[in-house]
């Protein structure tokens, strides 16, 4: 596992994610109801019922709130909710990632695996399916391009996923990500960033940071300079 960097100066993703914001809304309602407060009214959702195997195995940790919600989509949508994973797992630099991002790590895990395959193999077809549009491009000079059509990321694709991205991205571990609460996870200073579209749903990439990861490569050098009690060279 690599040793993870304090963020010197973090790379926002493109936006704001609308499922973020929806799952907030969620989790307070949650959170009221385990506090035992009564939740705003909200219009009934039949289609949100969860399997009480699921319900039962959440209900032993009160702190699963987060986890609980995101399940509860997930059942309902009819996917099986990978709950020993996302237990062992859930904690990220910045907070719990079901917490910050709105679905789960086994999601999260099952993204960051295809993209680390489709690296390694250099198949573009894979990686763009991983890719969310719009996503943000933002070269190694940090100049910023918005991508708001499939077309236009295929035709940049060797601009945007160069090989400095893709060795990066050979090696993407959940265990190195870092959440921002309402924004998603990163890795390499934000050299990538992943949101969700829905509560509940697998995350997509939606910046490419060519310059963080410019940045993320010279911490990690000097880092190790200084590690080795080597003097750094004056800046």
């Amino acid at each position: 596992m690599r040793t993870r960097l304090q963020p010197l100066r973090l790379y926002p993703p493109l936006r704001r994610s609308a499922a973020a914001t929806r799952m907030l809304s969620l989790l307070s309602a949650g959170l009221l109801a385990a506090c035992g407060q009564a939740p705003p009214p909200a219009a009934p959702d039949a289609s949100a019922a969860v399997s009480d195997a699921v319900l039962a195995a959440a209900a032993q940790e009160p702190a699963e709130d987060c986890l609980l919600l995101v399940w509860e989509r997930q059942s309902a949508s009819g996917a099986a909710p990978d709950v020993d994973f996302d237990r062992e797992n859930d904690r990220a630099e910045g907070g719990a990632i079901s917490c910050a991002t709105g679905t789960s790590p086994s999601q999260f895990e099952a993204a960051l695996d295809t993209i680390r395959g489709a690296a390694r193999r250099g198949d573009k077809a894979a990686i763009l399916s991983e890719v969310g549009i719009p996503v943000l491009h933002i070269d190694a000079e940090g100049n910023r391009r918005e991508l708001t059509a499939q077309e236009d990321v295929d035709a940049a694709f060797e601009e945007v996923f160069d090989a400095g991205i893709l060795d990066m991205m050979k090696n993407v571990d959940l265990a190195d990500m870092a959440v921002v609460e309402g924004k998603g996870g990163y890795f390499e200073l934000g050299s990538l960033w992943l949101v969700v579209p829905e509560p509940g749903e697998r995350p997509k990439i939606v910046t490419v940071n060519r310059q963080a990861l410019g940045e993320a490569a010279s911490a990690a050098s000097q880092q190790a300079d200084a590690g080795a009690g080597r003097e750094l060279p004056a800046r």
